[in-house]
């Protein structure tokens, strides 16, 4: 198989992989992730406790794979709620051009001019840390990509002769969004997905590191380096296994997208190869 196809498949299974074994958490780890033994606190990796133990004596595997339950749903929920505003938008924007255009284009600057984290977290703050208010904060700054890269494609399309052939039979405008031009966006869209996933990830990651994740006692990765850096050189397997899910899942979405993209453009892949 070509390395250019060969990495992307990779990824994919490492997000299969994720995805399954933050499903069937439950039923992988039998023990309680808030379950504390505190004589057995700290104690490193063994054949018991493959990740070792926290500093409550909870099993490190256990809340690691809670974790990913907590970040993929987050990740999931923020690129889906993105993508339906952001694409919503930024194909009506592009189709109507004029004043509509203008003024959809004039919030996402706007957004644009805040540093999305920064957003996020000032919005956290404000709100207090729950779950809901998380995936508020982050799809709040999520969905100006997918509406300028969805305008700038509807821009592109709309003068093609199969828009204009639709036009001249009688077409609605709304059968020509969806039928006609929404499908051509399907694959640079996937790109992006994957692109707002891996960036949810971190962002969920930061938030829970600062304390503004969601609420304490909700196993994250983030807390857990957090929770890990205060014992940084008497226990480092409680900041390891957080952070290399953290690294080995982005790095899985972003290999995904990079083999999304290539298959859109055969020229990219063939200059890989």
């Amino acid at each position: 198989m070509p390395r250019a196809r060969l990495l992307p498949c990779f990824g994919a299974v490492l997000v299969a992989t994720a995805a399954l074994l933050a499903l069937l958490a439950p039923v992988i780890c039998r023990q309680d992730p808030q379950a504390m033994e505190l004589s057995q606190r700290l104690l490193p990796p063994s054949a018991a406790h493959w990740f070792g133990q926290d500093d409550n004596g909870a099993d490190v595997l256990t809340r690691v794979l809670f974790g990913a339950r907590v970040s993929l749903s987050v990740a999931w929920t923020v690129m889906l709620i993105g993508c339906t505003v952001g694409v919503t938008l930024g194909c009506w924007a592009g189709y109507r051009g004029g004043w509509v255009d203008q003024v959809l284009m004039r919030v996402v600057d706007m957004f644009y001019a805040f540093p999305s984290f920064l957003l996020a977290l000032s919005l956290v703050a404000v709100l207090g840390p729950s779950l809901r208010n998380l995936v508020f904060a982050l799809a709040l700054t999520s969905w100006t990509g997918f509406a300028r890269l969805a305008r700038a494609e509807i821009l592109h399309l709309k003068e093609r002769e199969f828009v204009l052939s639709a036009k001249a039979i009688g077409c609605a405008n709304s059968r020509i969004l969806t039928v006609h031009l929404l499908p051509n966006l399907l694959g640079i869209l996937t790109v992006q997905a994957t692109s707002v996933m891996a960036a949810t990830i971190i962002a969920e990651a930061g938030l829970s590191y600062l304390g503004l994740g969601v609420p304490p006692g909700i196993p994250t990765w983030g807390s857990m380096l957090s929770a890990g850096r205060r014992v940084l050189g008497e226990a480092p397997h409680l900041s390891l296994a957080p952070g290399l899910a953290i690294v080995i899942l982005v790095l899985s979405f972003n290999l995904l997208g990079d083999g999304v993209r290539d298959s859109l453009d055969p020229r990219r892949a063939r200059l890989k190869n």
